[in-house]
């Protein structure tokens, strides 16, 4: 939803968004998880290294179509979490089919885990995803659903860039009252 609304604030706004893979694989390592989501954590190597390769092979614009062909897919058109999914958002942005290769070996996992520390460690360690760095700042969040769109995309991104501005800023919350929104 994050990188969503970050790619409608380019419409908007002076901002050009830059893609860095992070892992909740990766952040989640030698945690005790319930079954069902280390689960999830377990498959979720298999992206998280396809987008490794597409950014290594292919760049910066490859990696976002792909991770929002991969989002698309995973989470509007709920399709299961299979190399199958994988693959076909690979052919959704005209990506070579043999980058499937790397869901299945941990050639690049050092490299992965350097991405993941690169855009986590300034955030520190009770936060998951998503991350943003803005001038020179981190922080975890928006946490938001549905995207918002146009101008309203563009306001909260101001508002976004103000509170990441004062180094003594650290936290907002509110019980999240509906499940992701998407359209």
């Amino acid at each position: 939803m994050t990188s969503r609304w970050l790619l409608e604030v380019e419409r908007v706004r002076d901002v050009k968004v830059t893609f860095h893979v992070m892992s909740l694989s990766v952040l989640n390592e030698g945690r005790d998880l319930p079954e069902k989501y280390q689960e999830l954590m377990d498959f979720g190597w298999q992206p998280v290294r396809v987008a490794m390769a597409v950014e290594r092979d292919h760049g910066q614009q490859a990696l976002r179509d792909f991770y929002t062909a991969i989002g698309t897919r995973f989470h509007p058109k709920d399709e299961p979490s299979t190399l199958a999914t994988i693959s076909a958002a690979l052919a959704d942005v005209g990506l070579p089919a043999s980058l499937i290769d790397a869901a299945t070996t941990d050639a690049a996992d050092a490299d992965l885990r350097r991405s993941h520390h690169e855009g986590m460690d300034p955030v520190g360690f009770d936060v998951g995803t998503p991350v943003i760095h803005v001038n020179g700042m981190a922080m975890f969040g928006p946490v938001i659903s549905p995207a918002p769109r146009g101008e309203e995309a563009g306001d909260l991104f101001d508002g976004f860039v103000k509170v990441t501005a004062y180094p003594g800023f650290f936290e907002l919350k509110r019980t999240r009252t509906v499940g992701p929104i998407f359209d």
